[in-house]
């Protein structure tokens, strides 16, 4: 099975029309067409369908389309370290964040290690739920950086943790519940959970890790402008980083709650892929974030906060 048949394929799935895939790999039609057909007759199956207005791939193809991206990110991973360990620190980096991460660590982050290694592009994916691992297993990101997950597979991750967060409770300025006091308080109303699924989230873990029945979820959203908007617009209940909460445009539309049980504690870490040897700029990378964190706990709070 050759890589340049693969490639082939992955472009006419992915432009839905062999003349365009023929443009982008810079080959003429027939040639497209050829390679996908060796592939075809090398797997006994049909991996396209075709008709005037394009090509769709079938299961067989959507199941080689797969493997074959796979396959191709790996190989380009391995370029890239092979490159590395010989001193020439090019490529590219993919890093998913969390809100929080990309607000106080990623920019002093950046700023280090694009000044010690200009030549590694950066590619920075704001993602809110990091127990969502399925982008880091699939290889789409090198890091995962945001509240390390409760449980994780033993040996999967190489983990690296960074500094403690707090997620307060957080409703609309001048909300009934803001006067709240303790989490049974707070236990009928509508929550807004962040995740995938009403069955995860940080208001369920809060209210678990106090022995109490999680209340229902409200509301379900996975991004932080989402869970503002919902917030600061009705009478729903949230969970945001301490930062964020106080910072000067959540305050305007938000008060924290202080129940008694205090604020959930979660621990900001990065996660990478445990392969037997981490690509150097993936190892320098978590170096340069365990700096950025260094450098934010050595501020005075009001400089963070701010």
């Amino acid at each position: 099975m050759k890589l340049t048949s693969l490639r082939a394929l992955v472009a006419a799935i992915e432009e839905g029309s062999l003349r365009s895939a023929a443009r982008r790999l810079g080959v003429s039609q027939p040639a497209l067409t050829k390679l996908i057909r060796e592939l075809e007759r090398e797997l006994s199956t049909t991996l396209l369908l075709r008709s005037t207005t394009g090509v769709l791939a079938t299961a067989q193809g959507m199941v080689l389309y797969e493997r074959a991206i796979a396959a191709d990110r790996e190989l380009a991973q391995a370029v890239e370290q092979i490159q590395q360990l010989g001193g020439r620190m090019t490529g590219s980096l993919t890093i998913g964040a969390v809100p929080l991460a990309v607000m106080l660590l990623v920019p002093e982050t950046l700023r280090t290690f694009g000044g010690e290694f200009p030549e590694i592009q950066l590619r920075i994916i704001e993602e809110l739920y990091i127990a969502q691992l399925t982008r880091l297993r699939k290889g789409e990101v090198d890091i995962a950086l945001g509240p390390l997950p409760e449980q994780l597979p033993p040996g999967e991750f190489a983990v690296e943790t960074l500094m403690p967060i707090a997620m307060v409770i957080v409703v609309r300025k001048g909300n009934p519940l803001g006067q709240a006091r303790r989490l049974a308080d707070l236990a009928n109303a509508r929550w807004v959970y962040t995740g995938a699924t009403p069955d995860s989230g940080y208001a369920k873990t809060l209210y678990e890790r106090h022995g109490m029945k999680p209340p229902p979820a409200g509301a379900l959203v996975n991004s932080t402008l989402g869970l503002l908007s919902i917030i600061s617009s009705g009478n729903c209940v949230g969970l945001l980083p301490y930062q964020i909460a106080v910072h000067p445009f959540a305050t305007r539309h938000l008060d924290i709650v202080p129940v008694a049980e205090g604020p959930l504690k979660l621990t900001l870490g990065a996660l990478a892929r445990s392969d037997a040897a981490l690509k150097p700029a993936v190892r320098h990378f978590m170096a340069h974030l365990h700096r950025a964190a260094h450098h934010l706990s050595s501020l005075p709070p009001a400089v963070i906060n701010a």
